[in-house]
């Protein structure tokens, strides 16, 4: 006969046991995007249309390229975390495990080659 409280017996095991990690994931996210948009806007939108060398020589300077590197970064990151929700909420099966490693892919290699652009200019 085991003496262990049902508190004690379920602590930090929710349904996946990382659900409450995962939230607070997403919204850090959310809130470090509500500042990183703005700036990108800001510094990405007076290059529109602006000659390749113009565009070239404002990346090099230091502000804008880790504005622009900070923004691929955490909008990668919140779009694989919330389409993983996403396909573990309505995708069973071999199928969710394919589908989650095809994001976790494809979020990281967008934001590599995203962040290989910056530096390449940057540097």
């Amino acid at each position: 006969m085991r003496y262990i409280t049902d508190r004690k017996r379920v602590d930090g095991l929710g349904a996946a046991r990382s659900g409450v990690h995962h939230f607070w994931v997403m919204k850090v996210s959310s809130v470090a995007l509500l500042g990183l948009i703005p700036l990108f806007v800001f510094t990405f939108g007076p290059m529109l249309g602006r000659p390749h060398d113009e565009v070239i020589a404002y990346f090099a300077q230091p502000f804008p390229a880790i504005v622009a590197a900070l923004t691929i970064l955490v909008s990668f990151r919140h779009f694989k975390d919330g389409v993983q929700v996403l396909i573990e909420d309505y995708v069973h099966g071999w199928k969710q495990r394919a589908l989650i490693i095809a994001t976790i892919l494809l979020s990281y290699s967008a934001a590599a080659v995203g962040l290989f652009a910056i530096a390449r200019i940057a540097l």
